[in-house]
C-alpha cells in the first residue's frame, strides 16, 4: 500500500458518502495513480511527493456518490510499463503466494492486496495488460474495460499525452460476482456525467439477460501468439477450461486471429514512439527504473548503425527472426513515422474486427493471459516480449473487453530456477519454460483470458494513511477466490 486512508475514510463515510447508493459502505482500494483529495499521486516518482490534490477525481466522486468508501491506495512501478511493481518511494511489491515472485504490474499492489484478502474490490489501469496480468499472477478477477467505458479524468500517469494505445481504468475483484456487481453499479451511475471521456452508453440489462439464458456459445481458443508459446502451466489452465466448456455442450474450436506478432510490433512502437522521453523526464538522478523499461530505453538511445548491425546479427547469425523484427527500427518516431504507424493500427483493427465477425463468428475468445505464471523479481529485464497476449487487445481497444478468470487456484505452479531470457529471447517461438515444472511451498494461481463478442460495432461494457515508504513486508497466502461453474463464468462476463 502507498496510502492508508482510514481516518479520512471514516470522515467521508460520515459526511460525504451516499449510504443509500448501490455500493453503500463497500470499501474500495485504488491504484496509486487515482486522484483523491488531500493526497498526492507519486506514481513511484519522488518528485511527485507532497503535491496534494484539493479535490477528488471523477472516479472517486462516482464511488462516493454510489456509497463506496476508498480506504487505501496501492503500489505500482514508476513507468507503469512493467509486470512488476517496484519503485524507490514505496519499495517492492511481493506476490502473497510466494514473496520471491512478482504480483504483476502495473496494478500489482491491487492484485496483491486482493489475493491477500485485504480488499474485495479494487480499481487499476491497463495499457498493455496492467490489470489482467496482475490478476493472473496473484489470483483474482479483472476485466480491461473498453476504451471510453470507464472514467479516466482525475488520474496521473507517467506518459501524459500518450493516446496511441490508450490506458483504460478498470475494476478488479476477489470473485466474479463482485466484479460483475461492481461494474454494473458504476455504469448505472452514468459516469459520462462526471467525465467527458466516457461514452454515454447505459448498462444494457436486456443483453445481460439474453446471454445469461443462452445455452450454447461459440468459443474460439487462441493457444499461442506465435511470439512466446505459453508455459506448460498456462497451457494446461487453458486446456482444462476448454475441456470444461466442451463438457457443458459449448462449441469450442481453435482459432488463428490476424497476426498477433504484427499487433505486438505496432503496439510497442506506438506506445514508445517518443523514445521513452516522457516517462524518463520524471526521474531524478540516481532514481531506480524498472529493469524492463530501462532496457527498452537503453536500446532506443543506441546509434542507429549499431542497432542495425545488431538486428542483422540477431536475424541471420542467431536465426531469431521474431526478436529481430521486434527490435527493427526501435527508435523514436518522427511525426511522419507516427502517422504511418497509426494508419497501420487502424488497418489492423479493421482486419481483426472483420475476422471475428465474418470468419470466426465467435461469442467468446479464450487465450492465455501471459506466456508465463508469476515471474521472479527483476525478471522483466528479459520478459518484455511476453506481453503479446494482453497487448493485442489494447491495440484493437474499442470493441473487445478481455477479462481474467480463475481456473484452479490451488493447482497452479510458480517456478524456481528458470530465467525469462530463455523464455522470451533466445529463439523463435520456443516454449516459455523448457524446464520441468517444480512446485514451490507456496503455489501461485493461474488464469485464462476471455473476450466477449462485439455488439453492433459499439463499445462494449465492462465485466462481463500513509504507508511506510520502501516497506518490504513478507507476503502470505490468504486467498479465497470463488471458482464456480465454468459455464456460468462465460455468461457472466458478457456484459450489458
Amino acid at each position: 500500500m502507498t496510502e492508508i486512508l482510514f481516518p479520512e475514510a471514516e470522515e467521508w463515510a460520515a459526511h460525504e458518502v451516499n449510504l443509500q447508493g448501490s455500493l453503500a459502505g463497500i470499501p474500495v482500494s485504488l491504484k496509486d495513480s487515482i486522484q483523491v483529495k488531500g493526497f498526492d499521486i507519486s506514481v513511484g516518482y519522488s518528485r511527485n511527493l507532497e503535491n496534494r490534490y484539493t479535490e477528488d477525481g471523477a472516479m472517486v466522486k462516482i464511488l462516493k456518490d454510489a456509497g463506496a468508501v476508498p480506504f487505501v491506495k496501492t503500489n505500482l512501478p514508476t513507468t507503469l510499463l512493467s509486470f512488476e511493481s517496484t519503485n524507490d518511494v514505496w519499495g517492492q511489491c511481493k506476490n502473497p503466494h510466494n514473496e520471491n515472485f512478482s504480483p504483476g504490474g502495473s496494478t500489482g499492489g491491487e492484485s496483491a492486496l486482493l489475493a491477500f484478502g485485504g480488499s474485495r474490490i479494487g480499481i487499476g489501469s491497463d495499457v498493455a495488460g496492467s490489470v489482467r496480468v496482475p490478476a493472473h499472477f496473484s489470483g483474482c478477477y479483472s476485466i480491461r474495460c473498453s476504451t471510453g467505458r470507464w472514467p479516466k479524468v482525475g488520474m496521473n500517469t507517467s506518459m501524459s499525452g500518450q493516446e496511441a494505445i490508450p490506458s483504460v481504468f478498470s475494476p478488479m475483484a476477489r470473485t466474479l460476482n463482485d466484479l460483475t456487481y461492481f461494474t454494473r453499479s458504476i455504469i448505472q451511475m452514468k459516469p459520462w456525467t462526471y467525465d467527458y471521456t466516457v461514452h454515454p452508453l447505459a448498462w444494457r440489462t436486456e443483453m445481460e439477460e439474453e446471454y445469461r439464458e443462452e445455452k450454447k456459445l461459440r468459443v474460439g481458443v487462441m493457444r499461442t501468439d506465435h511470439v512466446v508459446d505459453p508455459s506448460p502451466a498456462c497451457a494446461r489452465a487453458l486446456e482444462q477450461t476448454v475441456a470444461a466448456l466442451k463438457a457443458e455442450g459449448h462449441d469450442v474450436f481453435d482459432v488463428e486471429p490476424p497476426s498477433p506478432y504484427e499487433a505486438l510490433q505496432l503496439a510497442s512502437h506506438l506506445l514508445l514512439s517518443d523514445g521513452g522521453k516522457t516517462f524518463m523526464a520524471h526521474f531524478r538522478t540516481g532514481e531506480w527504473n524498472d529493469l524492463g523499461a530501462a532496457q527498452l530505453v537503453k536500446y532506443m538511445r543506441l546509434p542507429r548503425f549499431i542497432k542495425y548491425v545488431h538486428y542483422l546479427w540477431v536475424k541471420y547469425v542467431k536465426g531469431d527472426s521474431i526478436w529481430a523484427g521486434l527490435i527493427r527500427n526501435w527508435s523514436p518516431k518522427s511525426a511522419h513515422e507516427y502517422w504511418q504507424l497509426a494508419g497501420k493500427r487502424e488497418e489492423y483493427k479493421a482486419k481483426f474486427y472483420t475476422w471475428w465477425s465474418d470468419e470466426a463468428k465467435m461469442d467468446v475468445m479464450l487465450t492465455p493471459p501471459n506466456a508465463t505464471p508469476a515471474v521472479p523479481h527483476g525478471a522483466m529485464h528479459d520478459a518484455v516480449s511476453s506481453c503479446g497476449y494482453t497487448f493485442l487487445f489494447n491495440l484493437v481497444r474499442v470493441y473487445f473487453s478481455p477479462g481474467i478468470l480463475a481456473t484452479n487456484l490451488h493447482e497452479a505452479r510458480l517456478l524456481r530456477g528458470h530465467h525469462p531470457r530463455d523464455a522470451c529471447r533466445s529463439r523463435p517461438r520456443r516454449p516459455a519454460i523448457d524446464l520441468q515444472l517444480q512446485e514451490t511451498q507456496r503455489r501461485g494461481p493461474r488464469r485464462i483470458q476471455a473476450l466477449r463478442r462485439p455488439e453492433d460495432g459499439r463499445p462494449t461494457g465492462g465485466c462481463a494513511g500513509r504507508g511506510t515508504k520502501a516497506g518490504r513486508g513478507k507476503g502470505a497466502c490468504n486467498h479465497g477466490a470463488r471458482r464456480g461453474r465454468t459455464g456460468q463464468t462465460w455468461r457472466a462476463i458478457r456484459p450489458a
